[in-house]
């Protein structure tokens, strides 16, 4: 009896100091130790009159294209319409314009990318999470207005976060899970589990281009084209990805640490990648279920040079108080916006340097 007794209590040691060790190791892994200073070389207005400004891309004729959904509402089982606005940062005064008031389906907007053929037509390309799943919603930049084409739909849209559009048709999207359930996706977060891909659209179909990600997020293109990088929000890194010519598929040539929950990918002029993120991954799991919870935001530039280096600098840091969960960082001249998942605003700064 006194052995079988020293088993249990041995059993229920090892378990306890197990479970201590898996939490202490999640909450290390998630940034909860991080000591965050604000700070900026520049300043920011907040500029509100939308909900959710997830993500944010610049034309090049300075105007901003945002994707903003009310997700606090939808958490509380009550969904409003999302909207995409422009916000014309060459006005002096600019205002926010809702380009999609005319739509008639549900619309819940998440990562849009935009491309412009030779006639100048822009194309906006937008991830859409409805109440019947999720679709790749695709417009046309008409009259100050977006005019929606198509419907794009597929079971292998499990869990579409951003995508990045290579023409007027074809296009790469992140899925930031793998699995579909709520359990499922919680045990991919929690244990790290390298389950989630990304997909190529070839303008018919979808296949899968690239497997064994750890919540790939946020994805992007080289300035020329022939690169792709995607964010890694669990896995905290960015991967550099060449493209087969032939199937499409992405090949990873390198991978890059930055320790922080990345985000949203944009591009500067030069190249350099401009990245929203969460220091403090369990604040922003706080925040989304609590308004009044402060979530950290961080704004991260990634310059990659020819010979395979790089360099990365902190641009911006913020306790919360100012924004909270950062989600995309995006550049004009010295113009910068910071968006977010759930606030009621956004930022327009101007760069101090």
């Amino acid at each position: 009896m006194f052995f079988s007794l020293m088993n249990i209590w041995t059993i229920l040691l090892v378990l306890s100091l197990g479970i201590s060790s898996f939490i202490g190791k999640t909450m290390y892994d998630a940034g909860e130790f991080k000591n965050i200073h604000s700070h900026f070389n520049g300043r920011c207005t907040s500029v509100y009159g939308l909900n959710g400004p997830e993500d944010i891309t610049i034309l090049d004729n300075g105007i901003a294209l945002i994707s903003a959904d009310d997700r606090w509402k939808t958490l509380e089982g009550i969904p409003v319409q999302g909207k995409i606005f422009s916000y014309d940062l060459n006005d002096p005064l600019p205002q926010l314009v809702n380009m999609t008031q005319d739509i008639e389906f549900e619309f819940h907007p998440h990562g849009i990318s935009t491309y412009q053929n030779k006639n100048g037509e822009i194309r906006l390309f937008a991830v859409n999470h409805t109440s019947n799943g999720n679709t790749i919603e695709a417009f046309v930049f008409q009259d100050d207005r977006l005019i929606h084409l198509e419907t794009i739909s597929d079971p292998l849209l499990i869990s579409p976060n951003d995508l990045v559009m290579l023409d007027e048709d074809r296009f790469y999207v992140t899925n930031d899970h793998g699995t579909r359930t709520s359990f499922g996706k919680m045990s991919e977060e929690y244990l790290q589990l390298s389950l989630a891909n990304i997909l190529f659209y070839d303008g018919e179909n979808f296949h899968i281009a690239m497997e064994g990600l750890s919540y790939p997020n946020g994805i992007n293109k080289s300035l020329s084209g022939d690169t792709i990088y995607v964010s890694e929000s669990i896995g905290k890194t960015i991967s550099i990805c060449s493209r087969d010519s032939e199937n499409n598929t992405l090949i990873l040539e390198k991978e890059i640490y930055l320790d922080s929950g990345l985000d949203n990918i944009e591009l500067d002029k030069k190249g350099n990648l401009w990245i929203g993120s969460h220091p403090k991954a369990l604040a922003f799991l706080r925040h989304a279920k609590d308004p009044e919870e402060l979530s950290p935001s961080q704004v991260i530039r990634l310059s990659i040079k020819g010979n395979g280096d790089h360099i990365h600098k902190e641009i911006y840091m913020n306790m919360g108080d100012e924004l909270s969960g950062s989600s995309v960082a995006s550049v004009y001249n010295n113009m910068l916006l910071i968006g977010a998942v759930f606030e009621d605003h956004f930022l327009l700064c101007h760069l101090g340097e």
